[in-house]
């Protein structure tokens, strides 16, 4: 029998999975969490005190990930090194790191541990948003065509904007990183010895097109006139999903316990991934990845340049497609802000009496209220917005308070927000030719929440399938570990990615009258949208940037 491991490396921890490549079953899985977790209030050394919208990881959680995960697989699954064929891991984009030539990241160079920005920076690291505003304005200015590509806007969660932070804050660490790299290729160069970059996150996070490479000098020199070399830290060499990046160096193979023999596949993108993990093969489905964030992911036979998107990209999903991503910047993240900062000490000690986490017991509260019920009303811009506005400095907004308003009203108001946010992804999808048939949802929040789920079939109208696998990411690169193993083939991805599709657990069906009530709700979710998001953008930047506006010393409390 034959075997693949697939690592998929989130948020907050790593997720590896052991896949048997005849019957497609998951034959064990493992988590584990982060060390440090996301560095977003200090470093871990000086404590060096991070400003707002800093988001950073420690490189070496991800080595520790894979030398805890790895030997654990094999021992739960009962399967020896050598049923082992390939390794295929996927990590949060753009999650990029300075490294030196030989791939060592400066944040472990001892002259370097105090700087912030020789750091991981996070996906959800916004502290870029002015670059991303600028390389924006430039690109409409010039009239330049890629924009169209990613939906009008550029986010400051990509490559560009964190890489022009570095060359402007921080010029030394700039001029000493080698190679400015995604975190899932630099994890693949560990494992193998050899840089490899994929073309994936190349092609939705770094401008980089199959045909054209990435925008020309005179665009970037307009957005710095000093930033000369702008593929000088992205490199230039790109490869499809799938190929194989080499076999595991000696060092990793006894690290992890597993034979030089075992093929790697090159990185891929953790939301991006998962789309062959469900199984999803064709135009239709709408994949949802839910976790802290939301990606949204299609296919389709067709280039349809849709507006506040995040990138269509061909052959960056699945090959032979054009591959569509949207999203929502705060779900899993919004539904923690409010359990850790506003549910009072008195649920929680009813929820454990309940025998339940606070979770499970406000989802008990907030079940039985109607559609309207909690008479509020939701922005779910916690984390800035990502679909279809992709502007980082809007901000959360909740509406109706009133001296009646309990835990479970706000809680149940929040699931609905991200609901209606997903219902205006896919309705800006749909507007502009690309149907959306069903909603696929993957990630532990599918399988933790049903209540959430059915809202999203009440809100949205359409069934909502959730998978009978809690490691979709996981099991995409373990997919994409058998094509590699076995050649690489773009054809095999596909018919793998169905042979190896895991069965549905439940699917949710709207309700026709919560549809109708939620249409209603939907509308004033609308005129709330496009008021705070387009038309008086102006007073949500005020306030982010009064907050974030440095005190002088001398003025009183």
């Amino acid at each position: 029998m034959a075997y693949a491991i697939g690592v998929d490396f989130g948020t907050l921890s790593g997720r590896a999975l052991l896949l048997d490549l005849d019957s497609g079953q998951e034959v064990a899985a493992v988590e584990v969490p982060y060390p440090h977790g996301v560095l977003d209030e200090r470093l871990p050394e000086g404590g060096h005190i991070l400003p707002p919208d800093w988001a950073l990881q420690d490189p070496d959680d991800y080595l520790y990930v894979l030398e805890e995960a790895v030997p654990e697989l094999l021992r739960r699954g009962r399967v020896t090194a050598d049923q082992v064929v390939g390794i295929g891991v996927d990590a949060t984009s753009c999650t990029v790191l300075p490294v030196l030539e030989d791939g060592t990241p400066l944040c472990r160079l001892p002259e370097f541990r105090k700087r912030p920005h020789a750091w991981p920076k996070l996906w959800k690291h916004h502290a870029a948003q002015p670059w991303a505003t600028r390389l924006t304005e430039v690109a409409a200015d010039t009239g330049e065509s890629f924009l169209s590509r990613y939906g009008g806007r550029i986010s400051s969660e990509w490559y560009y904007p964190k890489l022009l932070e570095i060359f402007h804050d921080d010029p030394e660490t700039y001029r000493t990183m080698r190679w400015f790299v995604e975190a899932t290729d630099w994890i693949v160069w560990q494992l193998t010895g050899q840089l490899m970059r994929n073309s994936c996150t190349a092609g939705y996070k770094a401008l980089w097109d199959p045909q054209k490479g990435i925008p020309s000098l005179a665009y970037f020199t307009r957005v710095h006139p000093n930033f000369t070399h702008p593929g000088e830290k992205l490199g230039h060499t790109f490869y499809p999903v799938g190929t194989p990046a080499g076999t595991l160096s000696p060092t990793m193979a006894r690290r992890l316990g597993l034979p030089t023999t075992v093929t790697v596949a090159v990185g891929n993108v953790d939301a991006h991934v998962s789309m062959v993990g469900a199984g999803v093969t064709e135009p239709g489905p709408m994949v949802m990845v839910i976790g802290t964030s939301i990606c949204n992911l299609m296919i389709s036979s067709q280039d349809i340049r849709v507006p506040g998107i995040t990138g269509v990209i061909p052959d960056g999903i699945l090959p032979g497609y054009y591959g569509y991503e949207s999203g929502q910047a705060a779900v899993g993240d919004m539904y923690a802000w409010f359990v850790q900062q506003a549910v009072p000490p008195s649920y929680v000690d009813q929820a454990a009496q309940a025998g339940l986490n606070i979770y499970a017991y406000l989802e008990r509260l907030a079940e039985p209220l109607r559609p309207g019920e909690t008479g509020l009303i939701a922005l779910d811009w916690w984390n800035g917005n990502r679909s279809i506005l992709g502007d980082a400095e809007l901000s959360g907004l909740l509406v109706g308070q009133t001296l009646s308003t309990k835990p479970e009203h706000i809680y149940r108001a929040l699931l609905e927000s991200t609901a209606f946010g997903t219902r205006r992804t896919i309705d800006n999808f749909v507007e502009h030719g690309v149907p959306v048939t069903e909603i696929v949802a993957v990630g532990g929040i599918s399988h933790k929440s049903p209540l959430l789920m059915q809202i999203y079939a009440d809100v949205t109208g359409l069934p909502v399938k959730v998978l009978d696998s809690s490691e979709i990411p996981a099991r995409g690169s373990a997919v994409f570990a058998a094509v590699a193993a076995a050649g690489g083939d773009a054809g095999l991805v596909a018919r793998l990615g169905r042979q190896l599709a895991p069965p549905v657990r439940h699917t949710y069906r709207p309700r026709v009258s919560r549809h109708e009530a939620y249409n209603l709700l939907y509308r004033h979710y609308r005129t709330l949208y496009e008021f705070f998001g387009q038309t008086r953008q102006d007073i949500m930047h005020d306030l982010k940037a009064w907050r974030n506006r440095e005190q002088p010393a001398n003025e009183e409390a």
